[in-house]
Protein backbone atom coordinates (compact mmCIF):
# COMPACT_ATOMS: atom_id res chain seq x y z
CA UNK A 1 0.00 0.00 0.00
CA UNK A 2 1.37 3.41 -0.98
CA UNK A 3 1.50 5.94 1.83
CA UNK A 4 0.03 9.32 0.97
CA UNK A 5 2.44 12.22 0.55
CA UNK A 6 1.71 15.13 2.91
CA UNK A 7 3.32 18.44 3.71
CA UNK A 8 4.78 19.17 7.12
CA UNK A 9 1.83 21.44 7.84
CA UNK A 10 -0.50 18.56 7.03
CA UNK A 11 1.46 16.38 9.46
CA UNK A 12 0.97 18.96 12.23
CA UNK A 13 -2.81 19.03 11.87
CA UNK A 14 -2.89 15.26 11.50
CA UNK A 15 -0.78 14.91 14.65
CA UNK A 16 -3.07 17.22 16.61
CA UNK A 17 -6.06 15.18 15.48
CA UNK A 18 -4.40 11.88 16.44
CA UNK A 19 -3.53 13.31 19.87
CA UNK A 20 -7.17 14.19 20.47
CA UNK A 21 -6.67 17.96 20.43
CA UNK A 22 -10.04 19.68 20.43
CA UNK A 23 -9.05 23.34 20.68
CA UNK A 24 -5.94 25.25 19.63
CA UNK A 25 -5.24 28.75 20.98
CA UNK A 26 -2.87 31.16 19.29
CA UNK A 27 -2.04 33.93 16.82
CA UNK A 28 -0.87 33.72 13.20
CA UNK A 29 2.27 35.17 11.66
CA UNK A 30 4.42 34.77 8.59
CA UNK A 31 6.33 31.75 9.87
CA UNK A 32 3.19 29.72 10.61
CA UNK A 33 0.90 30.59 7.69
CA UNK A 34 1.23 27.13 6.17
CA UNK A 35 -0.08 25.53 9.36
CA UNK A 36 -2.88 28.08 9.65
CA UNK A 37 -3.86 27.35 6.07
CA UNK A 38 -4.35 23.69 6.98
CA UNK A 39 -6.18 24.53 10.23
CA UNK A 40 -8.62 26.63 8.21
CA UNK A 41 -9.93 23.40 6.67
CA UNK A 42 -9.79 21.29 9.87
CA UNK A 43 -13.43 21.45 10.93
CA UNK A 44 -12.89 19.03 13.83
CA UNK A 45 -10.32 21.29 15.55
CA UNK A 46 -11.52 24.60 16.94
CA UNK A 47 -9.09 27.50 16.70
CA UNK A 48 -9.38 30.33 19.23
CA UNK A 49 -7.70 33.56 18.17
CA UNK A 50 -6.07 35.22 21.18
CA UNK A 51 -4.92 38.83 21.10
CA UNK A 52 -1.46 38.21 22.55
CA UNK A 53 0.68 35.09 22.64
CA UNK A 54 0.93 35.21 26.44
CA UNK A 55 -2.86 35.12 26.50
CA UNK A 56 -2.85 32.14 24.14
CA UNK A 57 -0.52 30.13 26.38
CA UNK A 58 -2.58 30.94 29.49
CA UNK A 59 -5.72 29.87 27.62
CA UNK A 60 -4.11 26.53 26.78
CA UNK A 61 -2.98 26.27 30.41
CA UNK A 62 -6.50 27.00 31.74
CA UNK A 63 -7.96 24.43 29.35
CA UNK A 64 -5.46 21.84 30.59
CA UNK A 65 -6.08 22.54 34.28
CA UNK A 66 -9.85 22.45 33.88
CA UNK A 67 -9.99 19.30 31.74
CA UNK A 68 -6.88 17.30 32.62
CA UNK A 69 -6.07 17.10 28.90
CA UNK A 70 -3.06 18.54 27.06
CA UNK A 71 -3.53 22.21 26.16
CA UNK A 72 -2.32 23.32 22.73
CA UNK A 73 -1.18 26.71 21.45
CA UNK A 74 0.28 27.84 18.13
CA UNK A 75 2.45 30.96 17.75
CA UNK A 76 4.69 32.48 15.14
CA UNK A 77 8.46 32.94 15.22
CA UNK A 78 10.50 35.62 16.97
CA UNK A 79 8.29 37.85 19.12
CA UNK A 80 5.43 35.37 18.87
CA UNK A 81 7.57 32.73 20.54
CA UNK A 82 9.19 35.07 23.06
CA UNK A 83 5.74 36.37 24.07
CA UNK A 84 4.82 32.76 24.88
CA UNK A 85 7.70 32.28 27.33
CA UNK A 86 5.82 33.56 30.40
CA UNK A 87 2.96 31.15 29.74
CA UNK A 88 5.35 28.25 29.24
CA UNK A 89 7.15 29.08 32.49
CA UNK A 90 3.82 29.30 34.31
CA UNK A 91 2.83 25.84 33.10
CA UNK A 92 6.29 24.41 33.79
CA UNK A 93 6.35 25.55 37.41
CA UNK A 94 2.93 24.05 38.12
CA UNK A 95 3.33 20.84 36.11
CA UNK A 96 0.64 21.59 33.50
CA UNK A 97 0.54 19.51 30.28
CA UNK A 98 0.86 21.72 27.21
CA UNK A 99 2.19 21.49 23.67
CA UNK A 100 3.27 24.80 22.14
CA UNK A 101 4.01 24.81 18.42
CA UNK A 102 6.06 27.74 17.17
CA UNK A 103 7.06 28.74 13.68
CA UNK A 104 10.67 29.37 12.76
CA UNK A 105 12.44 31.04 9.85
CA UNK A 106 13.56 28.73 7.02
CA UNK A 107 16.32 26.32 8.03
CA UNK A 108 18.99 27.89 5.81
CA UNK A 109 18.38 31.29 7.46
CA UNK A 110 18.70 30.15 11.08
CA UNK A 111 21.61 31.94 12.70
CA UNK A 112 21.65 34.81 10.21
CA UNK A 113 19.52 37.25 12.23
CA UNK A 114 16.67 36.83 9.79
CA UNK A 115 13.46 38.81 10.17
CA UNK A 116 11.52 37.58 13.23
CA UNK A 117 14.18 35.00 14.07
CA UNK A 118 14.85 33.96 17.66
CA UNK A 119 16.65 31.02 19.22
CA UNK A 120 13.35 29.66 20.48
CA UNK A 121 14.62 26.30 21.69
CA UNK A 122 17.49 27.98 23.51
CA UNK A 123 15.21 30.56 25.09
CA UNK A 124 12.62 28.00 26.22
CA UNK A 125 14.91 25.19 27.34
CA UNK A 126 14.71 26.27 30.99
CA UNK A 127 10.91 26.61 31.01
CA UNK A 128 9.82 23.46 29.18
CA UNK A 129 9.88 19.80 30.07
CA UNK A 130 11.38 19.20 26.62
CA UNK A 131 11.66 21.06 23.33
CA UNK A 132 12.38 20.30 19.69
CA UNK A 133 13.79 22.13 16.69
CA UNK A 134 12.54 20.09 13.73
CA UNK A 135 15.15 19.63 11.02
CA UNK A 136 13.36 17.17 8.73
CA UNK A 137 9.74 16.90 7.70
CA UNK A 138 10.08 13.11 7.94
CA UNK A 139 10.52 13.53 11.71
CA UNK A 140 7.38 15.62 12.29
CA UNK A 141 4.79 12.84 12.81
CA UNK A 142 7.04 11.14 15.37
CA UNK A 143 7.94 14.38 17.15
CA UNK A 144 4.33 15.47 17.53
CA UNK A 145 3.39 12.09 19.02
CA UNK A 146 6.38 12.27 21.35
CA UNK A 147 5.55 15.81 22.44
CA UNK A 148 2.04 14.89 23.58
CA UNK A 149 3.38 11.78 25.33
CA UNK A 150 6.05 13.73 27.20
CA UNK A 151 3.66 16.54 28.15
CA UNK A 152 1.11 14.18 29.71
CA UNK A 153 3.24 11.41 31.22
CA UNK A 154 5.22 11.32 34.45
CA UNK A 155 5.10 14.74 36.03
CA UNK A 156 3.23 16.74 33.35
CA UNK A 157 4.69 19.83 31.77
CA UNK A 158 4.90 21.97 28.63
CA UNK A 159 6.71 20.82 25.47
CA UNK A 160 7.66 23.15 22.61
CA UNK A 161 8.03 22.18 18.94
CA UNK A 162 9.82 24.77 16.81
CA UNK A 163 9.15 24.17 13.10
CA UNK A 164 11.02 26.07 10.35
CA UNK A 165 8.94 27.31 7.44
CA UNK A 166 10.62 25.03 4.89
CA UNK A 167 9.89 21.98 7.08
CA UNK A 168 6.22 22.93 7.09
CA UNK A 169 6.20 23.10 3.28
CA UNK A 170 8.28 20.04 2.40
CA UNK A 171 6.55 16.74 1.71
CA UNK A 172 6.86 13.38 3.41
CA UNK A 173 5.32 9.92 3.51
CA UNK A 174 6.33 9.36 7.14
CA UNK A 175 3.62 8.40 9.61
CA UNK A 176 3.29 8.60 13.36
CA UNK A 177 4.55 5.60 15.36
CA UNK A 178 1.96 3.22 16.82
CA UNK A 179 3.50 3.75 20.25
CA UNK A 180 6.05 6.14 21.73
CA UNK A 181 9.23 4.62 23.15
CA UNK A 182 11.86 7.20 23.98
CA UNK A 183 15.37 6.18 24.94
CA UNK A 184 16.32 7.86 28.19
CA UNK A 185 12.76 8.83 29.08
CA UNK A 186 11.22 6.33 31.44
CA UNK A 187 8.43 7.82 33.54
CA UNK A 188 7.84 5.95 36.77
CA UNK A 189 5.37 3.16 36.14
CA UNK A 190 5.34 1.21 39.39
CA UNK A 191 6.24 1.63 43.05
CA UNK A 192 7.99 -0.20 45.85
CA UNK A 193 5.43 -2.16 47.86
CA UNK A 194 7.82 -2.37 50.81
CA UNK A 195 7.90 1.43 50.98
CA UNK A 196 4.10 1.52 50.96
CA UNK A 197 4.07 -1.03 53.78
CA UNK A 198 6.48 1.13 55.79
CA UNK A 199 4.22 4.14 55.29
CA UNK A 200 1.07 2.22 56.19
CA UNK A 201 2.73 0.99 59.40
CA UNK A 202 3.80 4.55 60.23
CA UNK A 203 0.25 5.82 59.72
CA UNK A 204 -1.17 3.06 61.89
CA UNK A 205 1.29 3.86 64.68
CA UNK A 206 1.03 7.68 64.52
CA UNK A 207 -0.93 9.61 67.13
CA UNK A 208 -0.81 12.96 65.35
CA UNK A 209 -0.58 12.29 61.59
CA UNK A 210 -1.18 14.96 58.96
CA UNK A 211 -1.73 14.68 55.20
CA UNK A 212 -0.11 17.53 53.25
CA UNK A 213 -1.40 17.33 49.68
CA UNK A 214 -0.57 19.16 46.48
CA UNK A 215 -1.26 19.45 42.79
CA UNK A 216 -0.04 15.91 42.15
CA UNK A 217 -3.27 14.59 43.66
CA UNK A 218 -5.26 16.49 41.03
CA UNK A 219 -2.87 15.75 38.16
CA UNK A 220 -2.93 12.07 39.12
CA UNK A 221 -6.72 11.85 39.33
CA UNK A 222 -6.43 10.70 42.93
CA UNK A 223 -8.89 12.96 44.78
CA UNK A 224 -11.33 10.14 45.51
CA UNK A 225 -8.56 7.89 46.84
CA UNK A 226 -7.14 10.68 49.02
CA UNK A 227 -10.58 11.31 50.50
CA UNK A 228 -11.16 7.62 51.15
CA UNK A 229 -7.77 7.27 52.88
CA UNK A 230 -8.27 10.34 55.07
CA UNK A 231 -11.74 9.25 56.16
CA UNK A 232 -10.82 5.64 56.85
CA UNK A 233 -7.86 6.52 59.09
CA UNK A 234 -9.20 9.88 60.37
CA UNK A 235 -6.25 11.78 58.93
CA UNK A 236 -6.55 15.59 58.94
CA UNK A 237 -5.74 17.14 55.56
CA UNK A 238 -4.08 20.40 54.59
CA UNK A 239 -3.53 21.38 50.97
CA UNK A 240 -1.23 23.60 48.97
CA UNK A 241 -2.50 26.28 46.61
CA UNK A 242 -2.21 23.82 43.71
CA UNK A 243 -3.93 21.10 45.72
CA UNK A 244 -7.16 22.99 46.39
CA UNK A 245 -10.12 20.80 45.49
CA UNK A 246 -8.19 17.58 45.93
CA UNK A 247 -9.94 17.09 49.28
CA UNK A 248 -13.34 18.62 50.09
CA UNK A 249 -12.87 21.65 52.32
CA UNK A 250 -16.36 21.15 53.75
CA UNK A 251 -15.15 17.90 55.36
CA UNK A 252 -14.44 18.13 59.12
CA UNK A 253 -10.96 16.72 58.47
CA UNK A 254 -10.03 19.66 56.25
CA UNK A 255 -7.66 22.26 57.68
CA UNK A 256 -7.65 24.23 54.39
CA UNK A 257 -4.39 25.66 53.02
CA UNK A 258 -1.03 25.76 54.80
CA UNK A 259 2.01 27.95 54.34
CA UNK A 260 2.70 31.68 54.05
CA UNK A 261 -1.00 32.60 53.92
CA UNK A 262 -2.33 29.32 55.27
CA UNK A 263 -4.67 28.91 58.19
CA UNK A 264 -3.46 29.07 61.76
CA UNK A 265 -4.76 25.55 62.33
CA UNK A 266 -2.94 24.06 59.33
CA UNK A 267 0.37 25.70 60.22
CA UNK A 268 0.07 24.75 63.88
CA UNK A 269 -0.74 21.18 62.86
CA UNK A 270 2.46 21.02 60.82
CA UNK A 271 4.44 22.07 63.88
CA UNK A 272 2.73 19.57 66.20
CA UNK A 273 2.25 16.47 64.02
CA UNK A 274 4.32 13.34 64.58
CA UNK A 275 3.92 12.07 60.99
CA UNK A 276 3.72 14.34 57.95
CA UNK A 277 2.67 12.63 54.73
CA UNK A 278 3.30 14.75 51.63
CA UNK A 279 1.19 13.56 48.71
CA UNK A 280 1.93 15.07 45.30
CA UNK A 281 3.47 18.18 46.84
CA UNK A 282 7.01 19.52 46.50
CA UNK A 283 7.84 21.28 49.80
CA UNK A 284 8.11 24.68 48.11
CA UNK A 285 9.32 27.69 50.06
CA UNK A 286 5.86 29.27 50.36
CA UNK A 287 4.76 26.14 52.24
CA UNK A 288 7.76 25.35 54.40
CA UNK A 289 8.93 28.78 55.51
CA UNK A 290 12.19 28.25 57.39
CA UNK A 291 13.09 24.71 56.34
CA UNK A 292 15.14 23.88 59.43
CA UNK A 293 12.02 24.43 61.57
CA UNK A 294 9.48 22.79 59.27
CA UNK A 295 7.53 19.97 60.95
CA UNK A 296 10.26 19.58 63.60
CA UNK A 297 8.50 16.82 65.57
CA UNK A 298 7.46 14.72 62.60
CA UNK A 299 8.67 11.71 60.74
CA UNK A 300 8.26 12.72 57.10
CA UNK A 301 6.96 10.70 54.16
CA UNK A 302 6.73 11.80 50.55
CA UNK A 303 4.61 10.26 47.78
CA UNK A 304 5.42 11.65 44.34
CA UNK A 305 5.70 10.52 40.73
CA UNK A 306 8.83 12.64 40.20
CA UNK A 307 11.88 11.02 41.82
CA UNK A 308 13.86 14.26 41.51
CA UNK A 309 11.43 16.06 43.83
CA UNK A 310 11.97 13.61 46.70
CA UNK A 311 14.63 14.81 49.17
CA UNK A 312 15.13 17.89 46.98
CA UNK A 313 14.56 20.51 49.67
CA UNK A 314 13.38 18.54 52.69
CA UNK A 315 14.87 15.21 53.73
CA UNK A 316 12.24 12.54 54.22
CA UNK A 317 12.21 9.30 56.17
CA UNK A 318 9.84 7.33 53.93
CA UNK A 319 10.09 8.04 50.19
CA UNK A 320 7.45 6.43 47.98
CA UNK A 321 7.91 7.12 44.26
CA UNK A 322 5.13 6.26 41.86
CA UNK A 323 1.65 7.12 40.65
CA UNK A 324 -0.22 8.78 43.51
CA UNK A 325 -3.52 7.09 42.66
CA UNK A 326 -2.04 3.58 42.72
CA UNK A 327 -0.12 4.17 45.93
CA UNK A 328 -3.15 5.63 47.74
CA UNK A 329 -5.28 2.68 46.63
CA UNK A 330 -2.85 0.28 48.28
CA UNK A 331 -2.56 2.46 51.38
CA UNK A 332 -6.34 2.40 51.80
CA UNK A 333 -6.19 -1.40 52.04
CA UNK A 334 -3.34 -1.37 54.56
CA UNK A 335 -4.21 1.42 56.98
CA UNK A 336 -6.35 0.69 60.00
CA UNK A 337 -9.45 2.65 61.01
CA UNK A 338 -8.47 4.91 63.91
CA UNK A 339 -10.48 7.40 65.95
CA UNK A 340 -7.60 9.73 66.80
CA UNK A 341 -10.13 11.73 68.75
CA UNK A 342 -7.57 13.56 70.92
CA UNK A 343 -5.67 14.88 67.90
CA UNK A 344 -8.70 15.79 65.82
CA UNK A 345 -10.54 17.38 68.73
CA UNK A 346 -7.46 19.51 69.39
CA UNK A 347 -7.44 20.65 65.76
CA UNK A 348 -11.18 21.40 65.94
CA UNK A 349 -10.50 23.63 68.94
CA UNK A 350 -7.79 25.46 67.00
CA UNK A 351 -10.25 25.99 64.12
CA UNK A 352 -12.82 27.44 66.50
CA UNK A 353 -10.24 29.72 68.13
CA UNK A 354 -8.66 30.89 64.85
CA UNK A 355 -11.34 31.16 62.16
CA UNK A 356 -10.76 32.83 58.83
CA UNK A 357 -12.78 35.99 59.35
CA UNK A 358 -13.21 39.62 58.38
CA UNK A 359 -15.09 42.61 59.78
CA UNK A 360 -18.69 41.95 58.76
CA UNK A 361 -19.99 45.01 60.64
CA UNK A 362 -18.29 47.62 58.46
CA UNK A 363 -20.17 49.43 55.71
CA UNK A 364 -17.03 49.47 53.56
CA UNK A 365 -16.78 47.04 50.65
CA UNK A 366 -14.19 44.53 51.83
CA UNK A 367 -12.57 42.24 49.26
CA UNK A 368 -13.14 39.26 51.56
CA UNK A 369 -16.85 40.05 51.63
CA UNK A 370 -17.02 40.11 47.83
CA UNK A 371 -15.42 36.66 47.57
CA UNK A 372 -17.62 35.35 50.37
CA UNK A 373 -20.65 36.54 48.40
CA UNK A 374 -19.32 34.94 45.20
CA UNK A 375 -19.34 31.66 47.12
CA UNK A 376 -22.85 32.17 48.49
CA UNK A 377 -24.47 33.51 45.30
CA UNK A 378 -22.89 30.75 43.18
CA UNK A 379 -23.84 28.09 45.71
CA UNK A 380 -20.17 27.10 45.78
CA UNK A 381 -20.51 25.79 42.23
CA UNK A 382 -18.36 28.30 40.36
CA UNK A 383 -15.10 27.38 38.66
CA UNK A 384 -12.76 29.93 40.22
CA UNK A 385 -9.78 31.30 38.30
CA UNK A 386 -7.57 33.81 40.07
CA UNK A 387 -4.98 36.29 39.07
CA UNK A 388 -1.99 36.67 41.40
CA UNK A 389 -1.95 38.85 44.49
CA UNK A 390 -4.12 39.45 47.51
CA UNK A 391 -7.31 38.27 45.81
CA UNK A 392 -5.59 34.95 45.08
CA UNK A 393 -5.07 34.36 48.80
CA UNK A 394 -8.53 35.58 49.81
CA UNK A 395 -9.93 33.17 47.23
CA UNK A 396 -8.35 30.32 49.19
CA UNK A 397 -9.80 31.60 52.47
CA UNK A 398 -13.40 32.45 51.66
CA UNK A 399 -14.39 29.89 49.05
CA UNK A 400 -14.63 26.19 49.92
CA UNK A 401 -13.37 23.89 47.16
CA UNK A 402 -14.93 20.44 47.14
CA UNK A 403 -13.89 19.00 43.75
CA UNK A 404 -10.67 18.92 41.74
CA UNK A 405 -10.15 21.23 38.77
CA UNK A 406 -12.46 23.93 40.15
CA UNK A 407 -9.64 26.26 41.27
CA UNK A 408 -7.14 27.48 38.66
CA UNK A 409 -4.27 29.76 39.57
CA UNK A 410 -0.61 30.42 38.83
CA UNK A 411 1.21 29.00 41.83
CA UNK A 412 4.95 28.53 41.33
CA UNK A 413 5.62 31.43 38.98
CA UNK A 414 2.98 33.78 40.40
CA UNK A 415 2.03 35.25 37.03
CA UNK A 416 -0.03 38.42 37.06
CA UNK A 417 -2.31 38.51 34.04
CA UNK A 418 -2.97 34.77 34.20
CA UNK A 419 -6.57 34.88 35.39
CA UNK A 420 -8.65 36.20 32.48
CA UNK A 421 -7.09 34.22 29.61
CA UNK A 422 -6.93 31.04 31.72
CA UNK A 423 -10.62 31.47 32.49
CA UNK A 424 -11.36 31.82 28.79
CA UNK A 425 -9.47 28.58 28.14
CA UNK A 426 -11.53 26.82 30.81
CA UNK A 427 -14.79 28.35 29.60
CA UNK A 428 -14.04 27.17 26.05
CA UNK A 429 -13.87 23.62 27.40
CA UNK A 430 -16.99 24.00 29.59
CA UNK A 431 -19.27 26.66 28.07
CA UNK A 432 -22.08 25.75 30.49
CA UNK A 433 -20.09 26.33 33.68
CA UNK A 434 -20.05 29.48 35.78
CA UNK A 435 -16.42 30.53 35.36
CA UNK A 436 -15.42 33.40 37.65
CA UNK A 437 -12.19 35.41 37.47
CA UNK A 438 -11.02 37.03 40.70
CA UNK A 439 -8.51 39.73 39.82
CA UNK A 440 -6.97 42.92 41.11
CA UNK A 441 -6.85 46.23 39.29
CA UNK A 442 -3.15 45.69 38.60
CA UNK A 443 -3.07 42.15 37.26
CA UNK A 444 -6.23 42.41 35.18
CA UNK A 445 -4.62 45.07 32.98
CA UNK A 446 -1.83 42.76 31.89
CA UNK A 447 -4.05 40.63 29.64
CA UNK A 448 -7.34 42.55 29.64
CA UNK A 449 -7.38 42.58 25.83
CA UNK A 450 -8.35 38.88 25.87
CA UNK A 451 -11.84 39.87 27.07
CA UNK A 452 -12.83 40.35 23.44
CA UNK A 453 -12.19 36.64 22.83
CA UNK A 454 -14.91 35.75 25.33
CA UNK A 455 -17.21 38.34 23.76
CA UNK A 456 -16.84 37.10 20.20
CA UNK A 457 -17.45 33.49 21.24
CA UNK A 458 -20.32 34.32 23.59
CA UNK A 459 -18.61 32.69 26.58
CA UNK A 460 -20.12 33.87 29.86
CA UNK A 461 -16.89 34.59 31.72
CA UNK A 462 -17.54 36.65 34.86
CA UNK A 463 -14.65 38.95 35.79
CA UNK A 464 -14.69 40.31 39.35
CA UNK A 465 -12.14 43.09 39.77
CA UNK A 466 -11.26 43.97 43.36
CA UNK A 467 -10.10 47.50 42.76
CA UNK A 468 -8.16 48.90 45.71
CA UNK A 469 -6.12 51.36 43.65
CA UNK A 470 -2.87 49.55 44.40
CA UNK A 471 -0.67 46.63 43.56
CA UNK A 472 -2.14 45.20 46.73
CA UNK A 473 0.18 42.38 47.78
CA UNK A 474 3.31 44.41 47.09
CA UNK A 475 1.77 47.34 48.99
CA UNK A 476 1.13 44.99 51.92
CA UNK A 477 4.78 43.94 51.97
CA UNK A 478 5.83 47.60 51.84
CA UNK A 479 3.54 48.36 54.76
CA UNK A 480 4.80 45.45 56.84
CA UNK A 481 8.48 45.25 55.95
CA UNK A 482 9.50 48.51 54.20
CA UNK A 483 8.36 51.24 56.60
CA UNK A 484 5.24 52.02 54.55
CA UNK A 485 7.30 53.34 51.65
CA UNK A 486 4.74 52.75 48.91
CA UNK A 487 7.15 52.92 46.01
CA UNK A 488 5.52 52.30 42.59
CA UNK A 489 2.49 50.48 44.02
CA UNK A 490 -0.15 53.22 43.95
CA UNK A 491 -2.41 52.87 40.89
CA UNK A 492 -5.21 55.25 41.86
CA UNK A 493 -5.15 58.90 40.82
CA UNK A 494 -5.86 60.62 44.15
CA UNK A 495 -2.82 62.53 45.34
CA UNK A 496 -1.20 62.59 41.92
CA UNK A 497 -0.81 65.79 39.90
CA UNK A 498 -3.42 66.29 37.19
CA UNK A 499 -2.37 65.75 33.60
CA UNK A 500 -2.52 69.24 32.11
CA UNK A 501 -3.07 67.83 28.63
CA UNK A 502 -6.28 66.10 29.74
CA UNK A 503 -8.84 68.55 31.21
CA UNK A 504 -10.38 67.48 34.51
CA UNK A 505 -8.12 64.41 34.69
CA UNK A 506 -7.82 64.87 38.46
CA UNK A 507 -11.55 64.38 39.01
CA UNK A 508 -11.38 60.63 38.53
CA UNK A 509 -9.90 58.80 41.51
CA UNK A 510 -9.73 55.40 39.80
CA UNK A 511 -8.32 55.07 36.32
CA UNK A 512 -8.72 53.29 34.01
CA UNK A 513 -12.50 53.02 33.99
CA UNK A 514 -13.00 49.26 33.85
CA UNK A 515 -16.71 49.57 33.10
CA UNK A 516 -15.93 51.65 30.03
CA UNK A 517 -13.18 49.22 29.06
CA UNK A 518 -15.56 46.27 29.35
CA UNK A 519 -18.16 48.01 27.23
CA UNK A 520 -15.53 48.98 24.65
CA UNK A 521 -14.80 45.29 24.17
CA UNK A 522 -18.51 44.46 23.91
CA UNK A 523 -18.94 43.01 27.41
CA UNK A 524 -21.30 44.11 30.16
CA UNK A 525 -19.71 46.45 32.72
CA UNK A 526 -20.95 46.95 36.29
CA UNK A 527 -19.48 48.98 39.12
CA UNK A 528 -20.02 48.40 42.84
CA UNK A 529 -19.20 51.09 45.39
CA UNK A 530 -21.61 50.07 48.18
CA UNK A 531 -21.74 46.89 50.22
CA UNK A 532 -25.47 46.48 49.61
CA UNK A 533 -24.88 46.42 45.86
CA UNK A 534 -22.46 43.47 45.85
CA UNK A 535 -25.01 40.65 45.86
CA UNK A 536 -27.35 42.23 43.26
CA UNK A 537 -24.37 42.83 40.96
CA UNK A 538 -23.19 39.22 41.29
CA UNK A 539 -26.70 37.89 40.71
CA UNK A 540 -26.98 39.96 37.55
CA UNK A 541 -23.54 38.86 36.35
CA UNK A 542 -24.19 35.16 36.92
CA UNK A 543 -27.55 35.31 35.14
CA UNK A 544 -26.35 37.31 32.12
CA UNK A 545 -25.64 35.27 29.00
CA UNK A 546 -22.59 37.31 28.05
CA UNK A 547 -19.18 38.18 29.51
CA UNK A 548 -19.55 40.52 32.49
CA UNK A 549 -16.99 42.67 34.28
CA UNK A 550 -17.90 43.68 37.84
CA UNK A 551 -15.59 46.37 39.20
CA UNK A 552 -15.77 46.48 43.01
CA UNK A 553 -14.20 49.55 44.62
CA UNK A 554 -12.88 47.94 47.81
CA UNK A 555 -11.04 49.12 50.89
CA UNK A 556 -7.58 50.06 49.74
CA UNK A 557 -5.46 49.09 52.74
CA UNK A 558 -6.99 45.72 53.63
CA UNK A 559 -4.32 43.06 54.22
CA UNK A 560 -4.21 39.27 53.89
CA UNK A 561 -3.84 37.44 57.19
CA UNK A 562 -2.48 35.14 58.47
CA UNK A 563 0.94 35.79 56.99
CA UNK A 564 4.27 34.10 57.67
CA UNK A 565 7.07 36.61 57.06
CA UNK A 566 9.66 35.56 54.46
CA UNK A 567 12.34 33.38 56.03
CA UNK A 568 10.33 32.80 59.20
CA UNK A 569 8.98 29.52 60.52
CA UNK A 570 5.30 28.61 60.26
CA UNK A 571 4.76 29.24 63.98
CA UNK A 572 5.76 32.90 63.51
CA UNK A 573 2.49 33.81 61.80
CA UNK A 574 1.30 37.40 61.85
CA UNK A 575 -2.46 37.41 62.31
CA UNK A 576 -3.08 41.15 62.28
CA UNK A 577 -1.25 44.48 62.46
CA UNK A 578 -3.13 45.45 65.61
Amino acid sequence: MTTKTRTGADCVVEGLRQAGAEIVYGLPGGAVLDMFSKLYHAEDIQFVLARHEQGATHMADGYARATGKVGVCLVTSGPGATNAVTGLATAYMDGIPMVCISGQVPSHMIGNDAFQEADTTGITRAVTKHNYLVHRTDDLPRIIAEAFHIAASGKPGPVLIDIPKDVQRAETTATAPESVNLAGYRPVSGYDRDEVKLLADAINEAERPLLYTGGGVIAGGAAAELTALARKANLPVTTTLMGLGGFPETDPLSLKMLGMHGTVTANRAVGECDLLIAVGARFDDRVTGKISEFAPKAKKAHIDIDPSSINKSVSVDIPVCGHVKDILEELIDQVEPRERSTWNEHLDELKAQNPLAYDQSTDEVLPQYVIDMVYKVSGGEALIVTDVGQQQMWATHFFDYTRPRTFLSSGGLGTMGYGLPAAIGAQAAFPEKNVVVLAGDGGIQMCFQELVVAVEHGWNVNVIILNNGHLGMVRQWQEMFYDKEYSATVLKQRGRPANEKIPDSSRREFLPDFVMMAEAYGAVGLRVTKKDDVVPALEKAFSTKAPVVVECIVKEDENVYPMVPPGASLDEMICSMA
